[in-house]
């Protein structure tokens, strides 16, 4: 909350890097972590890092909660 009100941001999502969006929505759509590093041309270290950071932001506990996230914003349908 603290970090929502410095940066003025509405809403915890608006705190993710394009990036980290990105892995949102691969996440959310099933993707495992090789397969995103495959597909960005990435790690598959630095695909956790920003899959950690994503659910740090946005205070998800596990991929459920991240998928259930991402239908509730649009993200997926």
């Amino acid at each position: 909350m603290r970090k929502l009100q410095r940066t003025g941001a509405e809403d915890s999502y608006d705190l993710l890097s394009p990036r980290e969006r990105e892995i949102l929505q691969l996440v959310a759509e099933g993707s495992s972590s090789k397969d995103i590093a495959n597909l960005l041309d990435l790690s598959v270290y630095t695909v956790e890092t920003h899959r950690a950071r994503v659910m740090q932001k946005l205070n998800l506990h596990g991929v459920p909660e991240l998928i259930l996230y991402a239908v509730r914003k649009g993200v997926i349908s």
